[in-house]
């Protein structure tokens, strides 16, 4: 006779459907269907649960946001959070120790091993597993606490099998950014923006027709954020994915998969751990010392990328700097004087001369990112605007030069620089229609005039920065109250950002004007005078408002002048009232107060007492006394 078990393994899909739906049929029932990959095979088993409208109910796990979305189109899914520091703790010891309290010369490490799980169920079951069935001493603790990601991937198949199951279900354009993210160090806060620039250079990125490369490396993100395989770790000033971060597991995995394909090797042990003859193309270096002798460990490597996140100065290699196959060179502190041809993604600290050598630029024809911080008033040479690829150029201070005229090249031959998108930070722009028709899709601009510049609107023509029609951030820095009466912004603004320029409330206007204004910094006595009152229709999309060290007292808004405003950021400004009828605004979240006088901590407080005792505990009141 046959057991019931082996009459349900003979049905089809379509008996088993059936069997279930009649068995279920007026019952009232509890399915849960656990780690759901796919819309389809929600669309297949959903026919097979009767609804009796009786208090029945179906549960989903997944690690695809899309899929639980559609299995209940109706409420938004709930998210599972990380376990806090008691929880994590509590279930480590129960899974440990049963019923027995943890021994006191072992909650120590027990509770560095605990913070290391980072709030993970799964690595804190996995690690009580192991340490429930060993010696219980100190020194074995410790050496379990040292590895922990490798411990937990290598005593755990159905560890290994859930984080290889993540990976295998990616789509093939997802797999290589997603294990790039573990060239960086652990506990990484990885920049949005910097990742996005190196999936760029990279060729990470499929094209996509009518999208930027950068536009289509945010989509790749959202995708890995959605499938819960990347962390948020910082927001921007309106919400979006500012900074990332990944799970050590999953790190741990990406560096394993990575370095078995071949497709990055992490340096964890010095350059000289690397044999002679290995096949390293992307080599991430994590040192905390200073490296030694790498001329002869790297001259037969025939790298594509390095990245040093060591802290140490270092000079670098010139066999390395000389290969003509290094595309990507990201260091913390390096000296150069040498550029590979083809580098295509170039970031550092330190100091160039005040000059930038023509010649190099000449050679980096495949340029797409400059990025050097620390370096102060670099004069770069005509041959910038002769390179067609790049996309991103930062600097601490730069000065940028007119690029040659129509009749030097010829009108047919002007060259225009289609995909340059950030240019930051130039002292002294010169905004003229010759320089802004050579970046027409400018999105990112910083510039700054100080005592040299010429103050007049013939020498700045910052009424020509309306031209700039993809333009969406500007940072602006000045000492003359004259620049705003020459400047007209263009309406695709959505953030601004002024330090200095002394300018009077009445100028703001102009400002409050702008269509699209979402975010609006003032620091440093941008604006000055004792009353600000704004016009009703002005900031009608601003969401974030920032006011730093500006010397105002008499405040007149409410509700009606800033009618999306979400946060509100006061720092270190002495005697401002914040007016209680910005306490109105619906759409306010928080108000964040940094290093103020008594009157504007209890103007703050009050408006919080004001919202609570009327019901709107939504709004949260930050005060951080300095």
């Amino acid at each position: 006779m046959k057991k019931p078990i082996d009459e349900v393994r003979e049905k089809s899909f379509e008996q088993l459907a059936e069997y279930l739906y009649k068995t279920l049929k007026l019952k009232r029932y509890l399915i849960v269907l656990d780690d759901m990959w796919d819309t389809k095979v929600w669309d297949k088993v959903k026919r097979s649960f009767p609804n009796d409208k009786n208090g029945s109910r179906i549960m989903v796990t997944t690690r695809l946001e899309n899929v639980g979305g559609y299995a209940n189109s109706c409420s938004t899914p709930h998210h599972m959070r990380f376990l806090n520091e008691s929880e994590s703790w509590n279930l480590f010891c129960e899974n440990v120790f049963g019923k027995d309290g943890c021994p006191t010369e072992l909650k120590q490490i027990g509770k560095t091993i605990v913070q290391n799980c980072q709030g993970l169920p799964l690595a804190i079951v996995v690690i009580a597993g192991l340490l429930s069935k060993a010696t219980k001493t100190q020194h074995y603790w410790t050496c379990i606490g040292e590895n922990l990601s490798s411990v937990i991937a290598s005593n755990d198949e159905n560890c290994s099998k859930i984080l290889t199951l993540s990976y295998k279900h990616l789509p093939h354009h997802l797999k290589g950014c997603f294990l790039y993210i573990g060239i960086f160090p652990k506990d990484s806060n990885i920049r949005v923006s910097k990742l996005v620039k190196l999936w760029v250079a990279e060729r990470l990125l499929k094209p996509v027709r009518s999208k930027s490369l950068e536009d289509v490396a945010r989509e790749y993100l959202l995708e890995l954020f959605d499938r819960n395989l990347i962390l948020v770790r910082v927001k921007n000033s309106i919400g979006k994915i500012k900074g990332c971060g990944i799970h050590d597991l999953l790190r741990d995995f990406c560096v394993r998969e990575a370095q078995r394909e071949k497709f990055f090797h992490v340096n964890n042990m010095g350059l000289c751990g690397i044999s002679e003859g290995t096949k390293v193309r992307r080599l991430s270096i994590h040192l905390h010392r200073k490296l030694n002798d790498i001329d002869n460990c790297l001259q037969n490597m025939r790298l594509r990328s390095v990245l040093n996140f060591n802290e140490e100065h270092y000079h670098q290699s010139e066999k390395l700097i000389n290969s003509r196959l290094l595309s990507v060179f990201d260091t913390n502190n390096t000296s150069v004087n040498e550029f590979p041809v083809n580098l295509r993604y170039f970031a550092c600290k330190f100091h160039f001369a005040r000059s930038f050598p023509a010649s190099l630029l000449h050679l980096l024809r495949n340029l797409q990112t400059l990025m050097c911080s620390d370096v102060v008033d670099v004069n770069l040479p005509p041959e910038i605007w002769e390179m067609r690829q790049l996309r991103h150029v930062k600097f601490w201070e730069m000065v940028l030069p007119d690029p040659p005229s129509a009749e030097t090249e010829g009108k047919n031959s002007i060259i225009v620089l289609d995909n340059l998108q950030t240019l930051c930070n130039v002292v002294n722009f010169r905004c003229t229609e010759e320089v802004l028709q050579r970046i027409p899709n400018l999105k990112k601009l910083g510039i700054s005039f100080d005592s040299r510049a010429v103050l007049d609107a013939g020498y700045c023509c910052l009424n020509n920065l309306a031209r700039l029609l993809k333009l969406g951030s500007l940072g602006l820095f000045w000492q003359s109250p004259s620049f705003l009466k020459n400047i007209t912004f263009p309406i695709s603004l959505k953030k601004l950002s002024f330090l200095s320029g002394h300018l009077t409330w009445e100028d703001m206007t102009i400002i409050g004007s702008l269509p699209n204004l979402q975010v609006l910094k003032l620091q440093w006595s941008s604006f000055v005078g004792l009353e600000w009152e704004p016009k009703e229709g002005e900031f009608i999309q601003l969401k974030y408002l920032q006011l730093r060290k500006i010397d105002l007292e008499n405040w007149i808004a409410n509700s009606i002048h800033f009618p999306s405003l979400e946060r509100l950021v006061i720092e270190y400004c002495k005697s401002l009232e914040i007016p209680s009828g910005i306490g109105e605004i619906p759409t306010l979240e928080s108000i964040e107060v940094y290093g103020c006088s008594d009157s504007v901590v209890n103007s703050a407080k009050q408006i919080e007492e004001e919202q609570h005792s009327s019901g709107n505990d939504y709004l949260q009141v930050r005060i951080v006394n300095f």
